[in-house]
């Protein structure tokens, strides 16, 4: 199985009292700079089978983006907000009988996850907001997936110009 790792766009700050951080939209800018970095995906990749998404509504808005440019509906995973590498994976594997599963998370989740399937060896990639990396995975076991490539927001937005 492939999986597409994505950290949601930029959002709505954090210090805004009257928004709870669960309700966090994209901000205008985060929407257009995401619409060019989803088309610039879209150039390198072709389609998820699966496309699962955080609950958190910034996470949401994100795969809804991507979903668009795939023709593809998002599926809320609960367990991509704040999980365990471990959680992640399972619950990415859980879809095993798909040859590739894209999900849309946060920051520190998306970086730990990508660590864990490189073995630690992806402990110093750390992604920016609206970034993305495709893992290959032979075995659900810690190590074990082989980094195809990561590309940073402004990778993708050019290419999706």
């Amino acid at each position: 199985m492939k999986l597409l790792i994505v950290r949601h766009a930029t959002a709505a700050s954090a210090d805004d009292p009257e928004t709870p951080d669960a309700d966090r939209p994209l901000t205008r800018e985060g929407r257009k700079r995401f619409k060019k970095a989803a088309r610039g995906l879209a150039e390198v990749m072709s389609a998820p089978d699966l496309l699962l998404t955080s609950p958190l509504r910034r996470a949401q808005e994100t795969a809804e983006i991507l979903g668009k440019v795939w023709d593809i509906t998002p599926v809320e995973e609960p367990l991509l907000a704040g999980g365990t590498p471990e959680s992640l994976l399972a619950s990415a594997a859980a879809h095993e009988e798909h040859a590739m599963v894209a999900v849309v998370g946060h920051e520190p989740d998306v970086s730990r996850l990508l660590a864990h399937l490189l073995g630690g060896a992806g402990d110093r990639l750390s992604f920016k907001k609206g970034g993305a990396a495709l893992v290959e995975l032979d075995d659900e076991a810690p190590g074990a997936g082989c980094l195809l490539w990561f590309m940073p927001p402004r990778l993708l937005r050019a290419l999706g110009e």
